[in-house]
């Protein structure tokens, strides 16, 4: 049995193809810009085995057709390793293509983890380690170990990355991260995702403070620059 905080059907933005996206409660990080303050404590979530969240991807399967799968999201994933890694193996055996969509921040089983693993959806929250403390709350060591697992088993890769204005979205930075991006060696894509404050609201609801009230939503025609910076090495499509 594992905690989830909920699952979406027909999802088109989280891996290939339409997928089922299982949104695992529970995560180490509270990012400054974290839209679902909801899933941070394990405590909150719903009781579910992994046969439950299989058989109910099953259904879906007609929709998925050569691309499409389950995507396992959170909260963190990684933090509900045993929990997770029967979601991967059942999903496996029953023939459906697995993403798991992470921070990289677990308690380790890495290498097991991927075995059953088809793409990771990596969100690399910051290259420097100061300002990674800074956006996340925690230290970036274990990121670090997560990406060595990802490495040794040349994983399929997505990278992508939230830019916020004042924050993550300088060019000496985009610099920065485009060396971290290229030290990956299995890379399908990188997408800089735009900071919205679409999910403030769940901070007023939870009675906590929401750190960067005074920022407003990432420009679009400023991050369409920043993403071909990324992507001038022409070693991935956009």
């Amino acid at each position: 049995m594992g905690k989830i905080n909920s699952i979406e059907t027909m999802g088109a933005l989280d891996g290939p193809g339409i997928r089922v996206i299982v949104y695992f409660q529970g995560c180490p990080l509270r990012c400054v810009y974290c839209h679902n303050p909801d899933t941070w404590h394990v405590a909150g979530g719903t009781d579910i085995s992994a046969s439950e969240i299989v058989k109910k991807a099953e259904r879906y399967k007609p929709y998925f057709s050569d691309k499409g799968g389950i995507t396992f999201s959170g909260g963190e994933p990684l933090l509900q390793p045993q929990f997770l890694i029967d979601c991967l193996k059942e999903s496996k055996e029953k023939g459906i293509h697995t993403a798991l969509d992470t921070s990289g921040i677990g308690i380790g089983r890495y290498e097991e983890i991927l075995n059953y693993t088809d793409l990771v959806i990596l969100d690399i929250k910051h290259e420097d380690s100061d300002m990674y403390e800074k956006i996340t709350g925690v230290k970036i060591e274990e990121y670090y170990k997560f990406k060595e697992a990802i490495i040794k088993k040349n994983q399929k890769v997505w990278l992508k990355h939230v830019v916020v204005p004042g924050w993550t979205d300088d060019e000496k930075h985009i610099e920065e991260l485009k060396r971290e991006v290229y030290s990956f060696n299995n890379i399908e894509k990188v997408e800089l995702l735009p900071y919205h404050t679409m999910g403030v609201h769940k901070y007023k609801d939870l009675g906590i403070q929401y750190q960067l009230a005074d920022i407003e939503d990432m420009n679009i025609v400023k991050i369409k620059e920043l993403q071909k910076m990324i992507l001038e090495c022409n070693l991935i499509s956009e």
